[in-house]
């Protein structure tokens, strides 16, 4: 599912304070460092440590530290430097929408992986003065893809997780041949541990909040380790509930305060 911008953004917030969103930021630093090397390497000739005389303009010399301001906070990059000529990339002025481009590349492969419409919003931001050919942004993109479907996929033996958040929204974005634009549920869960650490365990995408889907999301679950979970924090979406009784047999329920007061608010007389 192609997500638009906003629908990213309510994602991120989703995850904010947890694992995956600690994450983030270093897969968006990783997108700019790694779209920093490509466009070196169109630049000099040669890529990193490559040996190639007959072809290089010039040699690299060593990296000079840059401060880089991004919705997802501040990013730390290594800009490359040369021994013959400067180098500063072009797509790093002010007013350019790369981080923006980058940013929902990294959000939308927690939705089912990148699509090449979001490439082709990135290499459009990039410009063509950065030299970057579209395979290397979309082969730049697809190792972000790897890293986030890797931690999306992780085993979760490594800790119990004795109390458990169930949460969805709806995200509007392009599926299928004509890109129509649908409404989706993003489900996620997010587990804290002994410690009081929370820790986002899953993220799955489907067409609604029926029962199937979350038993299938809840089992995927337990298929990666998840165990010793005591209670269950959601809120009483029918199709959600049903699913935890099954899927949780002997853990206690409680509802999301939270969801609560959303539902009563309206309710109240002034």
């Amino acid at each position: 599912m192609t997500l638009t911008h906003s629908g990213a953004s309510e994602l991120s917030q989703l995850m904010e304070g947890t694992t995956a969103g600690a994450l983030i930021p270093e897969i968006v630093r990783r997108g700019f460092q790694d779209l920093l090397e490509a466009e070196v390497s169109a630049l000099t000739g040669a890529q990193l440590h490559e040996r190639c005389p007959d072809q290089r303009s010039t040699h690299r010399n060593g990296y000079r530290e840059r401060l880089l301001t991004t919705q997802v906070g501040d990013l730390s990059l290594a800009i490359p430097r040369l021994r013959q000529g400067s180098f500063f990339p072009s797509w790093l002025e002010p007013r350019r929408r790369v981080d923006k481009a980058l940013y929902a590349v990294v959000m939308e492969a927690y939705t089912g992986g990148i699509s090449t419409r979001k490439v082709d919003a990135l290499v459009e931001a990039l410009g063509g003065a950065s030299g970057i050919s579209k395979s290397e942004v979309s082969r730049i993109c697809q190792g972000l893809d790897e890293q986030v479907k890797a931690f999306l996929g992780r085993p979760l033996d490594h800790a119990r997780f004795p109390y458990v958040y169930l949460d969805a929204t709806y995200l509007h974005g392009r599926l299928g041949r004509n890109m129509q634009v649908v409404s989706r549920a993003v489900v996620v869960a997010i587990g804290i541990n002994a410690l009081g650490y929370r820790e986002v365990l899953g993220i799955a995408v489907g067409d609604s909040e029926a029962e199937g889907f979350w038993r299938q999301f809840l089992g995927s679950l337990k298929e990666r380790g998840l165990d010793g979970t005591r209670l269950v924090i959601s809120d009483a979406h029918l199709g959600l509930t049903a699913a935890i009784k099954r899927m949780f047999q002997g853990s206690s329920w409680q509802r999301c305060r939270v969801h609560f007061l959303r539902k009563v608010a309206p309710l109240r007389v002034v």
